[in-house]
């Protein structure tokens, strides 16, 4: 058996969850998400345990095995903690400001950039750090390399939207030669 796919999802107090067929739907303080399952591939709930089993051992059955079990408990977390990331802004004159729905980010080029919210994620913004937040693990890192995207770090100068913690090597430019 798949050594991730064997292991038993826990579930936290507070969060509901619904199996119908190959549709799992889990509901909790943080929202509400829903998972298709493969064909060949079903969950049951067992003593507050969510358990996710296979037909066969065929090579593709092992590896959706693995996936949807990981997506499962994805779906979990997220609706009792929820997932966020978080990005920083670098670079004299760059900002960002949260207006309503939308992100106004002010990063060098001749105009300003609107980036509307998507429904479902949370965006924060203190000085030069910006926080995505959100129930849904595959959103919340879509939208933060969506921001992140906006103005790419450059390994020259050191400016642009870079994630928290992310280390750039500096490269030299050109070099002054005789």
């Amino acid at each position: 058996m798949s050594r991730i796919g064997k292991m038993p999802i826990g579930i936290a107090k507070g969060v509901d969850v619904k199996i119908d067929g190959s549709l799992v739907s889990v509901k909790g303080p943080k929202g509400a998400l829903s998972q298709a399952l493969p064909s060949g591939i079903s969950a049951q709930l067992a003593e507050g345990q969510l358990l996710v089993t296979r037909l066969n051992d065929s090579k593709t059955q092992k590896a959706l095995h693995g996936l949807s079990r990981a997506l499962l408990a994805n779906c979990v977390t997220g609706v009792s903690d929820g997932f966020f990331k978080k990005l920083e802004i670098h670079g004299v004159g760059y900002s960002a400001e949260l207006k309503g729905k939308t992100v106004l980010f002010k990063l060098g080029y001749s105009h300003p950039i609107n980036f509307p919210v998507p429904d479902g994620i949370e965006i924060k913004v203190e000085r030069s750090n910006i926080t995505v937040s959100g129930c849904d693990r595959q959103q919340v890192g879509q939208t933060a390399a969506e921001i992140r995207a906006l103005r790419k770090p450059d390994v020259y100068k050191q400016k642009g939207i870079r994630y928290a913690g992310e280390h750039l090597r500096k490269k030299a430019g050109k070099a002054g030669g005789k």
